[in-house]
């Protein structure tokens, strides 16, 4: 069991080191293809407001600060992190918290679930190796602008969708099987965090205000120091 799980290991390092230096490969062909000047000229068509609104949207919903760490999603230290509310309107209230709190917490668990699904998977790491020794033979037989197959020559241009449109099959085949059973355990163990997670304690954190500054206290301030000749206040009197 061991030895297969170090197999695997060896074999999804060997593949990402290849998939690094195709992936250079690839960068260059699209630099050189002009693939950045179409980019461009598409982000130059999208309207500034549009562009400025998915920037802003983008960076609050992947600030880095809304990712809690593991003591804040776990509940370490505190009494009772964990345990299943009964009323169903404060269950309610808790997961609609909880996934507006640990939703990046969340969306990491699927993506290390997602991870290690895929490089414990032989099928799948051999067939992304495939698919990038495919890419690498593309380029190389392409570096003269066209592809020759037989008597048809293909241009380097079409031989790239054509390996895009490839691709995107291909991966879509081999982790169909790897998303959806990470999107069942995923789904699952997110659902127990949410519904067994009371992090009320947390519930107000975003409404808490940065303090910056020194607080000094002189010794003779009036609220510390009465003033002389007013009479205490007596306890008597206050409850009257």
């Amino acid at each position: 069991m061991s030895t297969n799980a170090a197999a695997n290991v060896a074999t999804a390092s060997s593949v990402m080191s290849s998939m690094t230096g195709i992936m250079s490969s690839v960068k260059e062909k699209w630099d050189s293809s002009g693939g950045n000047e179409v980019v461009s000229r598409v982000s130059s068509s999208i309207p500034q407001g549009t562009k400025d609104y998915l920037n802003t949207a983008g960076q609050h919903f992947f600030n880095r600060n809304h990712l809690r760490s593991v003591t804040v999603f776990f509940g370490l230290g505190e009494e009772r992190a964990f345990y299943f509310e009964k009323s169903p309107s404060l269950l309610i209230a808790r997961l609609q918290h909880n996934v507006s709190f640990f939703y990046l917490n969340y969306m990491l668990v699927f993506a290390i679930l997602f991870l290690l699904t895929m490089i414990t998977s032989i099928r799948t790491m051999f067939g992304i190796a495939c698919l990038g020794g495919a890419w690498l033979y593309v380029i190389r037989a392409s570096q003269d602008g066209g592809l020759k197959i037989y008597t048809i020559t293909i241009s380097q241009k079409q031989a790239t969708i054509a390996m895009g449109i490839t691709s995107a099959v291909v991966l879509l085949y081999l982790l169909s099987s790897i998303f959806w059973w990470t999107a069942g355990s995923g789904g699952f163990l997110v659902a127990l965090h949410a519904v067994f997670r009371d992090a009320s304690m947390h519930q107000d954190q975003e409404d808490a205000v940065e303090m910056s500054g020194d607080l000094t206290l002189e010794e003779n301030a009036s609220f510390l120091n009465p003033v002389e000749g007013t009479p205490a206040e007596d306890p008597k009197v206050a409850q009257v």
